[in-house]
């Protein structure tokens, strides 16, 4: 049977943040699952790295693990931090940039 999450062992606990390290000038992403309907994605951004203005297909849900990043959508900015979670819209263009080391847990849906 096809596994619908990948790249990690299943039926074990896991603390994400330790799943994916930081490496100095990248982006370092682990990919948890991705299928027609939906993409899971760990990633760590070294501080000042990030994602272009770009836009999805799909919502996309940003759980935000550790560190700080500026979350720009539609041409507005925001900070978020640790704990907190933004939901980028389907389509709207959106970027990512790291203000301090900084992971996150990427779900989209389409």
């Amino acid at each position: 049977m096809d596994e619908m999450i990948k790249n990690i062992e299943h039926s074990t606990a896991y603390t994400l943040t330790d799943l994916v390290e930081y490496e100095p000038g990248r982006v370092a992403s682990l990919t948890l699952a991705q299928k027609p309907g939906v993409g899971i994605t760990l990633f760590a951004f070294a501080q000042g790295e990030g994602v272009s203005t770009h836009a999805a297909p799909g919502d996309a849900m940003v759980i935000i693990l550790d560190g700080e990043a500026e979350v720009t959508i539609d041409g507005k900015s925001q900070v978020a931090k640790t704990g907190q979670t933004i939901v980028l819209p389907a389509n709207i263009p959106h970027a990512v940039k790291s203000i301090t080391n900084f992971k996150m847990l990427l779900t989209v849906v389409k």
